[in-house]
């Protein structure tokens, strides 16, 4: 077993979706657990490419091909997850504010989050406040994380935590932010919970809450 999950860390870097199916199926057939699998082969060499990143041994290309390749093996193993009765994940809800369009740094954010088997419920870009408040209403998450990279659109922070608030939501959920513009001053101003750096520290810090 050890070797079929080195075998798969070492082959989703390099974008081997293929082979890396291959093993996940092997390994379902040898009679693996499906949470195993996940846990100390895709997870495990998501989290390894993701602290590479992070301290500059690997770059944007290598993460998303290794998570491409994740996305592709978790498929395979999702009816057998489903009958192993999987621990219900944390669940976060993730967008970029109104009036941005931009989607790199949102999805390394919830690429790491995945990776550290978080439920991510991704709405978008250009998300206006009642789709923020419809998404908390209806998932019920752990922590709803808004990105902005741009100053002219970073004000809607507010205007979607003063609407959670509104509705009666802000209680029940974290606001974490970020983006190139946000400081942690701005993120106090707007009264966000939590501020990271970047996608790894994002997805770190957010353990410390389940």
């Amino acid at each position: 077993m050890n070797e079929l999950m080195e075998e798969i860390k070492t082959l989703m870097p390099k974008g081997k979706m293929n082979e890396v199916n291959a093993l996940v199926e092997r390994a379902l057939k040898e009679g693996v657990p499906a949470q195993t699998i996940l846990q100390e082969g895709l997870l495990q060499a998501m989290d390894i490419i993701a602290k590479k990143w992070a301290d500059g041994t690997a770059f944007i290309p290598e993460v998303l091909i290794t998570a491409r390749c994740m996305n592709a093996a978790i498929p395979l193993l999702e009816p057998y997850l489903l009958e192993e009765k999987e621990a219900e994940r944390p669940v976060v809800v993730i967008g970029t504010v109104q009036g941005d369009l931009h989607d790199i740094g949102k999805n390394l954010c919830a690429l790491m989050l995945k990776a550290k088997n978080f439920k991510v419920i991704d709405v978008g870009v250009d998300v206006g406040a009642d789709k923020f408040v419809e998404a908390v209403r209806e998932y019920q998450p752990m922590v709803v994380c808004l990105s902005s990279l741009l100053t002219t659109s970073m004000g809607n922070f507010k205007v979607v935590i003063d609407a959670l608030q509104e509705a009666g939501l802000r209680d029940r959920v974290k606001v974490a932010v970020g983006g190139a513009p946000i400081t942690p001053a701005f993120a106090d101003e707007v009264g966000a919970d939590i501020y990271t750096e970047d996608a790894v520290a994002l997805a770190d810090t957010l353990l410390q809450y389940c």
